[in-house]
């Protein structure tokens, strides 16, 4: 508020200093120009001034003092070689020294010249032995005795001091300052003393002239400062009030829609006030406009102001009332009424054209709206369907539409603004009322029906007028009053409807009842298949463990007889019959074990143990137990793991998730593809990604993805081994730690499979780690990974898988897309 009320103010003393420059001089506007600078100048000149007086003063006592000092230490030295000459010429004229010294403090006032003598200065005389000869002392009172002990003892000391310098300066006892001169007399022998007091008395006298001078000064200047800051201040107030009535005249003028106008005819200048420019859209300006500029936005066809300028001049005209188009800064035109007088300066001989101009536009386009308006309502009268007839107070016709005339057959002639009713009822054919309608809760209205000699039918509704007067509304109704019979003999059929829709609600009502029935009965059956499901679950679960049993005694024995554990077998085929019995047993085994896994999962009594653990590391001994198969087929195995990844879950149930989903990469790999294994921390979780080259998967077959028992090929047609849990199983685990996973295949192209889990808690980073292959040791027993999805258990291998660093770790993990 502040902020728009300052820029208000600052338009409105723009348009005032336009104003003045139509009036002013040019020394004035270069002092309008100057005066913020005066005002800020002015108080700082003042005080600068005055430092200015503070220091030279301060300078010049500091430098009066010194001169002071100088020459009173002149003087000083002077008189005491004065009178040390003196008197050794009087001791050595007179032979009798001793009657010399007697009489010295009579003859001593006299050796003093009238240059020697000053305020507080005494001489003194004194002998070898310290003893006072004789002294004078200068505007002293002879019974100022303290003051006279003061100097003599300072007397004393300079004399025990020694002292031949030219000029020193000696503490009195009193605390004062007092400076000496000491000379030896030769021919007495002794030695005269100079001491003067009362040495800040010259520098006290002048500070307080200097300080007195200066002080006056200040006033003064400080006097003229405040009148400066006074006047102005009052200038300023001026300004404010002038600045209130312009900004009150302006309020006035923008809310009336009006611009005031000063045309300067002598020099061709034109001043608009702020609200002229804000009329027309224009930028502010608080420079005079010319007559050019008006002229150009002026609608030549409404006037000419070439013309009207002749006419001022000569004197034929000395006012205008114009209205004429201006154009606004949108490009559209502005109605302005234009009313200005001719005024005569008093400083100078030009003439001015003042006065205001009124924005007429709405004006104009009411005018212009009530004309269309009232086409308007002749058209609407003129095409309604309905006979249309407008009464006055005395019955007089005001308006009506051609239907009217065609209905009541009036000829053009007598149908005109002013005809008596009884005159048209005399022309023309009046219907025949047949029936009156009750009459509306309004005051004069009446609604009947009546019958024409044509046979058809209008419904007449008549209304009063505010000014007297009543409006007819005749509506043809015929086609109403067929359907009126229509309506009579649709009735008798609406009846028979309505007893065949009862019977068929009753129908309704009886299939309702044998939908409630059958909606009960699939309940039931729902509930028996899921209780099969349920028995299916315990079954598999139960002959799961039945077939563990004799499978590892299988499994045992074939490794035992295939290690020739108790001498060999005699031929080369039983050793090839025993490992093809423990790979066939391996992987029955691990089919069972994934059965039993989701029956578990299915009947919800897969229990988790959850832990803090490192996702890093579970991902490295996974990569470690495809690592052989991914030799076989030479896979390039590239694992990109990027730090320790602290995780609490349950070790198992992580660890199947990877082995499985590995399995599934290596096993739909081709021979020489590659896969790719990425682990990143984003926004709190855990994104695990596998990505490999294998042979796809359709679109169509995504969706029996993660079912149990669920494969893309089909018992005849499938080319590698596997239940189809392996997938299920994994999903299954992600979902119960509360993850997600998400698959995206391409046929030719390969697979990305991504696992997001919860992190459960932060832990501290840890250095990058890249997973590296672990090959297995060549004596140990490999075991197959438990999937249902696996190819048989390979042999151990003899090298390590190609599994490699990622050779540029990402920076976020790999998005589900297939290039």
């Amino acid at each position: 508020m502040a902020r728009s009320h300052a820029a208000t103010t600052c338009v409105q003393s723009d348009s005032i200093k336009g104003l003045a420059q139509s009036i002013a001089k040019p020394a004035y506007h270069r002092l309008l120009i100057a005066e913020p600078t005066l005002r800020r100048a002015v108080p700082t000149l003042i005080i600068a001034f005055l430092v200015t007086i503070c220091i030279g003063a301060f300078v010049q006592v500091l430098d009066q003092t010194r001169q002071k000092r100088a020459s009173v230490k002149r003087d000083l030295s002077a008189l005491a070689d004065v009178l040390a000459e003196r008197l050794d010429r009087i001791v050595l004229t007179r032979q009798d020294r001793a009657a010399s010294a007697e009489r010295l403090q009579s003859l001593l006032p006299g050796l003093v010249p009238s240059w020697g003598t000053a305020a507080g200065r005494h001489i003194i005389v004194t002998s070898p032995d310290q003893s006072i000869i004789a002294r004078v002392s200068i505007d002293v009172p002879n019974d100022d005795a303290n003051r006279l002990i003061d100097v003599l003892s300072a007397t004393q000391l300079l004399t025990l001091q020694g002292t031949q310098t030219s000029v020193v300066e000696v503490n009195l006892p009193n605390t004062s300052r007092a400076l000496a001169a000491q000379r030896i007399v030769k021919s007495m022998p002794g030695q005269v003393v100079v001491v003067q007091e009362q040495v800040e008395s010259p520098w006290r006298s002048d500070a307080a002239l200097q300080i007195t001078l200066s002080a006056t000064t200040g006033f003064v200047v400080l006097i003229l400062g405040f009148a400066f800051h006074w006047q102005s201040t009052r200038a300023r107030e001026g300004d404010l009030i002038n600045d209130a009535v312009r900004a009150r005249i302006d309020t006035a003028l923008n809310r009336g829609r009006c611009g005031l106008w000063d045309w300067d005819l002598s020099r061709g200048r034109i001043f608009w006030s702020q609200s002229m420019f804000e009329l027309l859209g224009l930028e502010s300006r608080s420079d005079l406009l010319t007559f050019g500029e008006i002229n150009a936005l002026v609608k030549t066809d409404d006037i000419d102001l070439f013309h009207i300028a002749d006419q001022l001049v000569s004197g034929k005209l000395d006012h205008i009332d114009q209205t004429f188009r201006m154009r606004h800064a949108n490009g559209h035109w502005i109605w302005l009424r234009v009313r200005c007088e001719l005024s005569q300066g008093q400083n100078d001989n030009g003439c001015h054209l003042i006065g205001i101009a009124v924005d007429i536009t709405e004006q104009k386009s009411l005018a212009e709206k009530t004309v269309e308006a009232d086409l308007r309502l002749r058209d609407a009268i003129e095409t309604i369907p309905e006979a249309f007839v407008l009464w006055d107070a005395d019955n007089r016709l005001v308006l009506c539409n051609s239907h009217f005339k065609r209905l009541h057959k009036l000829p053009d002639s007598a149908v005109k603004q002013g005809t008596s009713y009884e005159t048209l009822i005399e022309v023309g054919s009046m219907p025949e009322i047949r029936t009156r309608l009750p009459n509306s809760l309004a005051p004069g209205a009446r609604t009947f029906e009546a019958q024409l000699e044509d046979g058809s039918w209008l419904n007449i509704s008549e209304r009063r007028t505010k000014d007297g007067g009543y409006v007819s509304v005749g509506t043809d109704i015929t086609q109403i009053k067929l359907h009126e019979q229509k309506l009579i003999d649709n009735d008798l059929r609406l009846t028979a409807n309505v007893i065949d829709l009862k019977r068929s609600q009753a129908e309704l009502e009886r299939q309702a009842q044998l939908l409630a029935e059958l909606a009960q009965k699939y309940a039931e059956e729902k509930t028996r298949a899921e209780e099969a499901n349920q028995t299916k679950s315990k079954f598999l679960a139960n002959m799961s463990h039945e077939l563990r049993t004799p499978l590892n005694a299988i499994i045992g024995f074939s490794e035992v007889m295939g290690s020739g554990m108790f001498g060999a077998l005699g031929s080369e085929k039983y050793q090839e019959y025993c490992n093809d019995i423990m790979t066939s047993g391996n992987y029955l085994l691990d089919v069972i074990n994934d059965i039993l896994d989701m029956s578990k999962i299915e009947a919800g009594r897969m229990k988790l143990d959850y832990e803090p653990l490192d996702l890093a590391q579970t991902l490295t001994e996974s990569l470690r137990v495809v690592s052989g198969r991914a030799e076989n087929k030479n896979l390039t195995v590239n694992a990109d793991i990027r730090g320790a990844i602290p995780i609490v879950a349950d070790r198992r149930a992580m660890k199947q998730i990877a082995v499985n989903l590995l399995s599934n990469a290596v096993k739909f790999t081709p021979d020489n593809g590659k896969i790719t294994v990425r682990s990143r921390m984003r926004n709190g979780s855990i994104v695990l990604t596998i990505a490999d080259s294998g042979i796809g998967i359709a679109r169509q077959s995504l969706a029996k993805l993660g079912r149990p028992f669920e494969q893309v090929e089909s018992q005849l047609t499938k080319s590698y081994h596997g239940s189809g849990l392996g997938l299920a199983i994994a999903k299954s685990l992600t979902n119960l730690h509360g993850g997600s996973m998400k698959l995206r295949s391409k046929l030719g192209v390969g697979t990305i499979v991504c696992v997001t889990l919860p992190c459960g808690h932060g832990e501290h980073p840890a250095p990058s780690i890249i997973a590296e292959a672990i090959p297995q040791a060549a004596s140990g027993k490999p075991r197959a990974p438990r999937s249902a999805s696996r190819a048989p258990a390979p042999q151990a291998p003899k090298s390590p898988a190609r599994l490699q660093p990622a050779s540029a770790p990402a920076e976020d993990p790999p998005q589900l897309s297939l290039v």
